[in-house]
């Protein structure tokens, strides 16, 4: 009996010996040199309190960044809608759906720093976006697409959704496709065309996906690093959060104030999910 109730916990420990590890223990680390003033060299640290939190929230070079956030969070609710529109199509009967399926989730299954070098030679001057803009007789319409900082972000924004818009499509069409077939054949039966069935069926089917798929985009914004640190290294008023946590961890030896800039972070997400969590409780969905 005895040996019964440990059993599972044999199995369980690998597993819990990796999480505590690589996870929990760095966490623990992070956050306590978020009150010290550490250079990551030295083997002496020293405490200075909650000095790293009020200066990540009173000087402006660290909170700032934030804004550049905005791009991608409206970059990503752009992502979710084209994912759940495709989610959506594909899951009828259409001709070569499994190949369109192949194409959309493609771009996820690449490397995001192989992703960053392809639209780094697409967005470069007079690279491949410019010469098809000039084949279509749209050549006026060319510009400094990373160098103009007007625009910059745009050009990052846009391609984190081709990266990423395939996962979302993934889970959608996953979720659309546990949907029971009776369901829509009662429907059909009602008279119900296609666009009450996505309404009446598919939304709230799937509002459980949907729902993650906001707090993914959301904390995904806040934590950009990739594509602006490969493309532009966050020159051109293109730094992130994480790319300025990252400087200041790595380039100015301030690991404290980074850590105290990764648990702000933390933190962050962990409220917006929260917040979503309140906003959009996970109970039974009925669908009507």
């Amino acid at each position: 009996m005895t040996r019964s109730r440990y059993l599972p916990w044999l199995y369980l420990a690998p597993a819990l010996g990796l999480l505590i590890t690589f996870t929990y223990v760095p966490v623990g680390n992070m956050l306590f040199y978020s009150f010290h003033s550490w250079d990551g060299l030295d083997v002496t640290m020293d405490p200075v309190g909650l000095d790293n939190y009020v200066r990540v929230f009173t000087d402006e070079r660290y909170w700032r960044v934030f804004l550049i956030s905005l791009y991608y969070l409206v970059a990503s609710f752009a992502q979710i809608a084209i994912a759940l529109y495709f989610a959506v199509i594909l899951s009828f009967n259409t001709r070569f759906k499994n190949l369109f399926k192949g194409i959309l989730f493609f771009p996820y299954l690449l490397n995001g720093v192989a992703v960053g070098f392809v639209f780094l030679y697409l967005f470069q001057p007079d690279g491949t976006l410019d010469t098809v803009l000039r084949w279509i007789g749209l050549g006026d319409q060319t510009r400094y697409w990373l160098g103009d900082p007007d625009i910059a972000n745009i050009s990052l924004a846009g391609t984190s959704v081709w990266r990423f818009t395939g996962l979302s499509f993934v889970l959608f069409l996953g979720a659309i496709q546990s949907i029971p077939s009776e369901i829509y054949e009662a429907a059909e039966i009602d008279g119900a065309n296609r666009w009450h069935q996505v309404r009446h069926i598919i939304v709230p089917g799937i509002r459980r996906i949907i729902s993650l798929s906001f707090i993914l985009a959301i904390s995904g914004s806040l934590s950009v690093f990739e594509i602006p640190f490969i493309m532009t290294g966050g020159a051109n008023g293109t730094r992130t959060f994480v790319v300025q946590a990252y400087e200041t961890a790595f380039q100015f030896r301030q690991i404290g104030l980074a850590s105290a800039m990764a648990v702000v972070l933390l933190l962050i997400v962990l409220l917006v999910t929260w917040i979503q969590r309140r906003l959009v409780p996970d109970d039974e969905v009925q669908l009507s």
